[in-house]
């Protein structure tokens, strides 16, 4: 992977990165995080941060402080952010219904492909599937 390549991260490797109960995924997830910010790779969504902070914040067993919440969001910021307009949900909808991926699944494909990103990490989506020209990985296979 070349040093300029753009790789997304979908929610749940965030979530792991925090999650005390996560075990060997949060290791993983703390690991790839810290590569990503070191080579200033990483790109989220908008989504992304909304999924994110409702995980911390709303978790029934180890729930974040809100004002910590937003302090991860702020630092996350820091990230180059795509935003999606009504264009991107047509052609989300169209990817959803191509490759019969959820909704939600096909947001985050729509914000990777917008994004330049060659690269998504998510454990939600089958890795090495071929849509859209990304390549899927999941971290903690």
């Amino acid at each position: 992977m070349a040093a300029a390549d753009r790789i997304f991260v979908d929610t749940s490797v965030l979530v792991h990165a925090y999650d005390l109960d996560s075990g060997l995924k949060r290791a993983i997830a703390e690991q790839v995080l810290t590569q990503l910010w070191h080579d200033e790779t990483g790109v989220l969504s908008a989504q992304v941060l909304q999924e994110f902070y409702a995980a911390l914040t709303g978790s029934a067993t180890s729930p974040v402080p809100r004002r910590a919440a937003r302090e991860l969001i702020h630092a996350y910021s820091a990230w180059p952010l795509v935003s999606l307009d009504a264009v991107d949900v047509l052609a989300a909808a169209d990817i959803e219904e191509r490759h019969r991926v959820s909704f939600r699944d096909a947001l985050i494909i729509t914000a990777a492909r917008k994004s330049g990103a060659t690269l998504l990490l998510s454990d939600t989506l089958q890795p090495h599937r071929p849509i859209t020209g990304l390549e899927l990985q999941n971290p903690f296979a």
